[in-house]
């Protein structure tokens, strides 16, 4: 439980904060402040299980120290800067404000500052569905992909890396077609997001596997272990925010006040985070051998989710219990995988 301490501690802090900003700002409805915050870091959760997976996946690359850094620096950037500034900044543009006159719409007139956020929706989905789909394309087409969980898709998805940026085609050609169904109004700004998510995936990416090859290289001379540091931190950073986009977008459904929201998604996200590192920790990726399959399928299927939300309203219940459904799939799916394994080893051992 030693991961969990942190989250179960922020979740204390945060039901305290939402009590007493209840008492003061929502007279009388203290509780249903405390309810609606725990609703969102439940959802939160929910949403973003597969993204502790993805996570985990590249964890396992870092050093103790950026690991450590992740849960510390890195729920300070997922609190403050993705789920509050962020969306600040975001309407400052759209809208021609100032920051801090943003700032004071969230905080005392909310309804303005959610009509306003709803305005910048479909470019920001564009651009984190674009940054997912890339990762679950480069995932299923990567040449040295081995093991298969639903082969008569993953075998011939693989085959794909043969053309030369096929996920850059497939991606912008989706992100085009996205352009084309929204309003006229904001196809330009539609479009430009998702070919700026292309970019950024691409860049972070590169950048990413150019010096864990050169770690690798280090590592062989020294019979060390190959670690990434800074770059990996940024890199899940960009991950978190990319699937972080569609739960800010979705939680004020829910709730109107940003401060309750920026409370219920900061406990979500912490507990992702720790979430993330016991996977680590019990390497639980080598023991379930199908889940990073599961985990990229859910990325690809929340992208979609995303691209369609540009044109037509997603129920948050269908865009967390997808993710859930196909993660739960491949983790039942590798428990038979490692059992069928276990009988074949245990019949060479008495044949031998």
């Amino acid at each position: 439980m030693k991961h969990f301490k942190g989250s179960v501690l922020v979740t204390i802090a945060g039901i305290i904060f939402a009590f007493l900003w209840g008492l003061q700002k929502h007279s009388g409805h203290a509780f249903l402040c405390v309810f609606i915050v725990l609703f969102l870091s439940i959802l939160e959760v929910t949403l973003s299980f597969d993204n502790a997976v993805v996570n985990a996946m590249k964890l396992e690359k870092m050093t103790e120290k950026w690991q450590h850094r992740f849960v510390t620096w890195g729920i300070l950037i997922a609190v403050f800067g993705m789920r509050f500034l962020f969306p600040v900044i975001v309407v400052a543009i759209f809208a021609g404000l100032h920051v801090s006159s943003v700032v004071d719409l969230a905080l005392n007139n909310v309804e303005q500052y959610a009509h306003y956020l709803s305005q910048c929706h479909a470019p920001l989905v564009t651009f984190g569905g674009a940054f997912l789909f890339m990762l679950f394309l480069s995932y299923f087409c990567h040449e040295e992909k081995e093991l298969h969980w639903i082969t008569k898709i993953e075998e011939p998805l693989q085959k794909l890396h043969m053309v030369k940026s096929t996920e850059v085609l497939v991606t912008l050609l989706l992100v085009t077609a996205v352009r084309f169904f929204v309003p006229e109004s904001i196809q330009n700004p539609v479009f430009f997001a998702g070919v700026s998510g292309v970019i950024l995936y691409l860049l972070i990416d590169g950048v990413s596997n150019a010096l864990e090859r050169i770690a690798e290289q280090k590592a062989s001379l020294t019979g060390g272990v190959a670690k990434l540091g800074f770059v990996g931190f940024i890199y899940l950073e960009l991950i978190d925010a990319s699937f972080s986009l569609d739960g800010v977008l979705g939680a004020f459904a829910i709730s109107k006040d940003i401060i309750l929201i920026t409370i219920g998604l900061a406990i979500g996200a912490m507990f992702v985070r720790s979430l993330t590192l016991y996977m680590v920790e019990l390497k639980t990726l080598k023991q379930y051998v199908f889940l990073e399959h599961g985990a990229h399928w859910a990325i690809g299927f929340l992208s979609l989710i995303m691209f369609y939300s540009t044109m037509h309203e997603v129920p948050e219940v269908v865009t967390g219990s997808t993710g859930l459904i196909i993660v739960g799939w491949a983790f039942f799916d590798s428990l038979k995988y490692n059992k069928k394994h276990r009988e074949i080893e245990q019949k060479q051992i008495v044949e031998n």
